[in-house]
């Protein structure tokens, strides 16, 4: 890989350094924010479903919400897996950005509070929040604890110990769990547990690849990075197979195996689903092909490249997941 000052050269002297990346980036946003808004309707076209009303924007706040818990969860992370790295320049971290992504967090549960305190529709007026409604349902407190983590969270992120953030973090994940199965869901203990495991290990998995990126262009290569990115690699492949068990146990709770065929192309949520195998497909070939250039390449730290294809495919798995949340749940139940 080239130095970063050589890298910069490259850029041209009328050029500020890191120009190209904030347009990339900024792109890459605005991708990631089509596919909640404009991916409802091309997931139940022609399907004969109906989703909720505000459906794309309820997708954008859920969206934002994981998200946020992705940042924080992988800086905890790569900071624990960067500590286990012998002669790591731990002195030159990143700035964390997990204060920005409880903002974001926060504002996003705010948000999706709202639609529960209006009987899941869109405010258009403050007078149609009923906020003391929330503390009436199940839905509604579980809505103000993701408000609430997200506030501690935050705060624990501005402390001198911001490895406490770990647990309003966990109640956020619990209750996105207990929220996408109800009570009178068949097993709902056994679907909030798989979602559990499942947010969790996509947080760690997410977030954490993105830290160490970051933790690596601060390092400037080296063998401390290589280690680093070695040790994460062993952690995802982990991850990988629990997300990939977790998600097709819910699949499968969710479609039976004898209508699961059908589903995945004429159902709204069937085809989201599909569009989010694809791109976790896609995903895990980067993964592979970054563990062969980290373990086979003359510079181990060439799988940073694909490791950055990685860390974009996971954010559009992210939305097409917020997207997942929002759409119709399948007729058929296990």
């Amino acid at each position: 890989m080239r130095p970063i000052t050589e890298a910069a050269d490259a850029e041209g002297p009328g050029r500020r350094p890191g120009t190209g990346r904030a347009v990339a980036l900024l792109a890459l946003v605005g991708l990631a924010t089509l596919i909640p808004l404009l991916g409802p309707r091309a997931a139940l076209h022609g399907t004969g479903e109906a989703a909720a009303p505000g459906v794309g924007g309820i997708a954008l706040l859920r969206a934002v919400l994981f998200a946020a818990l992705c940042v924080p969860a992988g800086e905890l992370l790569a900071a624990r897996l960067a500590r286990r790295v012998p002669g790591a320049p731990l002195e030159q971290a990143p700035r964390s950005w997990a204060p920005y992504a409880a903002i974001a967090g926060f504002v996003a549960a705010l948000g999706l509070a709202s639609v529960v305190a209006t009987g899941n529709l869109l405010p258009h007026h403050l007078s149609d929040i009923d906020v003391g409604g929330l503390y009436q349902s199940r839905d509604g407190k579980l809505a103000l604890l993701e408000v609430n983590a997200f506030l501690a969270a935050g705060l624990c992120a501005l402390s001198r110990r911001p490895g406490t953030q770990v647990w309003p973090l966990a109640a956020a994940a619990a209750a996105e769990a207990l929220r996408a199965h109800p009570a009178t869901e068949h097993g709902p203990l056994v679907g909030s547990g798989l979602t559990l495991v499942h947010v969790t290990c996509a947080a760690l998995w997410v977030g954490g690849l993105l830290h160490v990126l970051r933790l690596l262009r601060r390092w400037r290569g080296g063998p401390a990075g290589a280690a680093l990115l070695g040790l994460y690699a062993r952690v995802a492949a982990v991850l990988l197979a629990a997300l990939t068990a977790t998600g097709l146990w819910s699949a499968l709770r969710r479609m039976p195996p004898g209508t699961i065929v059908d589903q995945l192309t004429t159902t709204a949520y069937g085809r989201t689903l599909l569009a989010k195998v694809l791109l976790v497909a896609a995903v895990a070939v980067l993964a592979l092909w970054a563990r062969l250039r980290l373990r086979r390449a003359p510079d181990p730290l060439s799988a940073c490249s694909p490791a950055r294809g990685e860390v974009v495919a996971l954010g559009l798995v992210v939305t097409v997941s917020a997207l997942l949340t929002a759409l119709p749940l399948p007729i058929r139940w296990s």
